[in-house]
C-alpha cells in the first residue's frame, strides 16, 4: 500500500521542476470516517462519556493527511434531511439503517443512548474542525456523496492534479479517472482505474450498471433475483469491455437474453431498477443549481487558518488523552503546510 501511494506521488510530481506542487485534493466524507472509528474505538473519558469517534476521527484525519500530503482537505457533512431526495425516489432507501448498534461493545445501555452519544460527537467534530485549516461543507437536503461527486469533478484542472476521496463507501468508485482516486480506510488501499479493473473486471463507470444489478444491501435496494457475479459477466461481457448505460444493458438484455429468466425479472423490475440507477448515479448529483452555486463559491474561498490553542483547549477538556500522542507537535506538524499564507 505505502509504495503504491507513493508511486502515486511520484507520477503527480513527474516531470515538474516547478516549486508549487501541482494541487491535491483530500476530499473526506466526514460521516463515514466518524462512523468507522466509533465503533471500534471503545475509549472513555474520566467521566465515562465515550470519545472513541471523536478522537479516532481525528487521529484518522492526521494519518491520512501525513500519509497522502493534500494541499488542500474538504470534509463532507450530509446535511440535515439528505435522505429526503432518494427517498422520495426508492422509499426503503436506506430503511436498515439507524435500527442496530453500531458499536460491538457493550459501553450503552440501549440504542438511544449510543444514538445521543453519537450527536454529541459529531458537533463537537465540527467545532474542532473550526480551528483547523480545513475547509467543511454540509447543505441541507444533501447528501455527501453527491457533494464529493460534485467536488471530484470541479476541482481537478490539471492531468497533475489529483482528487483523493476518502470513503469505505463502494458507490465513489464508479468516480474513479485518471484525475480522482478513492481511498478506501477498511482495506488501506488506493482504488485506481486498474484496481477496479482488476477487481471488478470492468472501468469505473460502469460500476453504477454493477450495483442497480447486483443491488446494495448496506442501502436497503435489492439486486436481480439469481443474478450473482459470474452470471452477471456471463449474460452481459460487454460490462467488461464497453462503456454502457442502463439503456444498453436493456438493449442487450432483449437482443441476447430476451428467453432466460433473468431477462423477465429485469422487465418485471424496470421501474425500480431504473429508480435504483437514477438515486445512484453520482455523475448527475442530487443538488439544486443553488447548491452547485453555493459549492463553487465555497472552493473560490482559500484563507484558511491554524488556532492550535483553540484546538487544544477542546482536546483537554473532552480529556481525549492518548488517541493522539504528543498533540501539540501533532495539531502543527500535520497541519501547518496547509495554512494560507498572507
Amino acid at each position: 500500500m505505502k509504495k503504491d501511494l507513493l508511486k502515486l506521488l511520484d507520477n503527480i510530481q513527474e516531470n515538474s521542476e516547478e516549486t508549487t506542487q501541482p494541487a491535491r485534493y483530500m476530499l473526506i466524507d466526514g460521516l463515514n470516517l466518524f462512523f468507522r472509528n466509533f465503533s471500534v474505538i471503545n475509549a472513555v473519558n474520566s467521566n465515562g462519556a465515550h470519545i472513541g469517534g471523536l478522537g479516532g476521527f481525528f487521529r484518522s484525519l492526521g494519518a491520512l493527511t501525513r500519509q497522502m500530503q493534500p494541499t488542500q482537505i474538504i470534509v463532507v457533512f450530509d446535511g440535515v434531511g439528505s435522505s429526503t431526495n432518494r427517498k422520495n425516489i426508492i422509499p426503503e432507501y436506506k430503511s436498515n439503517r439507524n435500527i442496530t448498534r453500531v458499536t460491538k461493545h457493550e459501553l450503552f445501555d440501549n440504542i438511544e443512548e449510543e444514538d445521543d452519544a453519537k450527536y454529541n460527537q459529531i458537533v463537537r467534530i465540527i467545532e474542532y474542525l473550526t480551528t483547523l485549516p480545513v475547509k467543511v461543507i454540509t447543505l441541507p437536503n444533501v447528501e455527501a456523496d453527491d457533494v464529493i461527486a460534485y467536488l471530484s469533478e470541479k476541482l481537478p484542472q490539471t492531468p497533475e492534479e489529483k482528487a483523493f476521496i476518502v470513503s469505505s463507501d463502494k458507490d465513489y468508485l464508479q468516480l474513479v479517472t485518471d484525475q480522482v482516486i478513492v481511498y478506501r480506510p477498511v482495506e488501506k488501499e488506493f482504488y485506481t482505474k486498474d484496481i477496479v479493473r482488476e477487481k471488478f473486471n470492468l472501468d469505473p463507470g460502469n460500476f453504477i450498471l454493477y450495483k442497480t444489478l447486483m443491488g446494495d444491501a448496506s442501502d436497503a435496494l435489492p439486486g436481480i433475483k439469481g443474478l450473482g457475479v459470474k452470471s452477471l459477466f456471463k449474460l452481459f461481457p460487454e460490462l467488461s469491455t464497453h462503456d454502457l448505460t442502463f439503456e444498453d444493458i436493456l438493449d442487450i438484455s432483449e437482443e441476447k437474453i430476451e428467453q432466460h429468466v433473468i431477462y423477465a425479472r429485469i422487465l418485471h423490475d424496470i421501474e425500480m431498477l431504473e429508480n435504483k440507477y437514477k438515486i445512484m448515479d453520482l455523475s448527475n448529483p442530487m443538488m439544486t443549481l443553488d447548491d452547485k452555486e453555493y459549492v463553487d463559491a465555497f472552493i473560490k474561498h482559500t484563507e484558511l487558518e491554524l488556532h492550535p490553542k483553540e484546538f487544544l483547549k477542546m482536546y483537554e477538556e473532552d480529556q481525549i488523552g492518548g488517541l493522539i500522542r504528543n498533540p501539540e507537535f501533532w495539531i502543527k506538524d500535520t497541519f501547518q503546510s496547509l495554512v494560507t499564507l498572507k
